[in-house]
């Protein structure tokens, strides 16, 4: 590999990470204005599109070990917004509760603007080809 492609490659997994960093820092800041951070938020969102999931599914689904899930679910256990309830053999399932809901409900209203603000330089069809991009690179539908 040519060494100027090496130095291409490393700029654009910087840009990558750069753009997402941004992004986090000002989710975690508007989601701390309704009372979650993006750890906890991402956490409602996973619970809310696959509810029962076990820790484990849901420690995938958000990009964390089990371990850390684990005390991530207990912490919003103890503030309310999820129930965990005994599910089939030694599985635990995680639901949503009512205040759960509705945290999760005001973080998506405070995400959509924070992710239009984040990707208003960009015109509708270059986000679309981002998207197709970075779903082809991460192997997803």
């Amino acid at each position: 590999m040519h060494p100027d492609a090496t130095a291409d490659l490393q700029l654009l997994g910087r840009a990558v990470k750069q753009a997402q960093y941004r992004q986090h820092r000002a989710l975690d800041s508007v989601l701390t204005a309704v009372g979650t951070t993006l750890a906890q938020w991402d956490a409602l969102r996973a619970i809310s599109r696959t509810p029962g999931a076990s820790a484990r599914d849901l420690a995938a689904a958000t990009f964390q070990t089990e371990q850390a899930f684990g005390t991530l679910a207990g912490r919003l256990t103890a503030q309310g917004l999820i129930e965990r309830r005994p599910g089939h053999g030694r599985r635990i399932e995680h639901h949503l509760t009512p205040a759960g809901e509705r945290t999760l409900k005001a973080g998506h209203k405070v995400a959509d603007e924070v992710l239009t603000e984040c990707f208003a330089p960009l015109p509708e069809p270059d986000r679309a080809t981002l998207l197709d991009l970075l779903r082809r690179l991460n192997g997803t539908p």
